[in-house]
């Protein structure tokens, strides 16, 4: 049996913390490895104890959850972050994908969801709920069949990768090419494509189709 999905919970409310913490622990396959109150305990527990998964509030004293997520996301090797929050998801998606985050979840669906949620960003898929998925969708696929042709094959190999939040070392080891060579593929969608984000890089892959099959957008 492979070893469980390592879960790092971020929250500064301590019941709330409680109560995810036996949801996740009473799965076989994840495990609670720590908690953190502030976003700066966040970043230390993550950097101490390299969790699979960190389940981050975007609200928390101090350096807050997207400044937290910010640091943890950009670290080599780095965990995925699932941000876990009141707020609905138009006031902050864009922020969260800017910040290296990998999914999204509302806490007021986090007891029927936080367990799928956890497994599918640690398998380096996406969990964005659909209504945002869809959100820009006029203002992507217009051309995008276009856009798609435009990109050499290789380039669209990088650019699902990339957007899937995969580093150009671990891009180059699975192409069989260097990280340098990566980061000129890169290069060239994003000029392209005209994008200068990675989160309009996530969006573009999911408008367009290209991450639909290996990403897990719900309801």
């Amino acid at each position: 049996m492979p070893d469980p999905i390592r879960v790092l919970l971020a929250d500064d409310h301590a019941v709330l913390r409680a109560g995810l913490r036996a949801l996740i622990d009473a799965e076989p396959d994840l495990h609670v490895v720590g908690e953190a109150s502030t976003g700066e305990e966040a970043v230390d527990q993550a950097a101490l104890l390299r969790p699979d998964v960190v389940l981050m509030d975007l609200s928390m004293p101090g350096a807050g959850g997207l400044d937290a997520t910010r640091r943890i996301a950009s670290g080599p090797n780095s965990p995925r972050v699932l941000v876990l929050t009141m707020h609905p998801e138009e006031q902050y998606l864009e922020s969260v994908l800017e910040a290296g985050g990998s999914g999204f979840l509302r806490k007021t669906s986090a007891d029927e969801d936080v367990t799928r949620a956890i497994r599918t960003v640690a398998a380096k898929k996406f969990r964005y709920p659909k209504s945002a998925v869809g959100r820009n969708r006029a203002k992507i696929s217009k051309g995008d069949e276009d856009l798609v042709r435009r990109l050499t094959e290789r380039e669209r190999q990088v650019l699902v990768m990339a957007a899937e939040g995969f580093s150009s070392r671990e891009i180059g080891e699975k192409l069989f090419i260097s990280p340098k060579t990566v980061d000129t593929y890169r290069a060239r969608v994003m000029e392209k494509l005209e994008l200068r984000h990675r989160s309009e890089m996530v969006h573009f892959a999911l408008e367009t189709g290209l991450l639909h099959a290996k990403s897990s957008p719900t309801v």
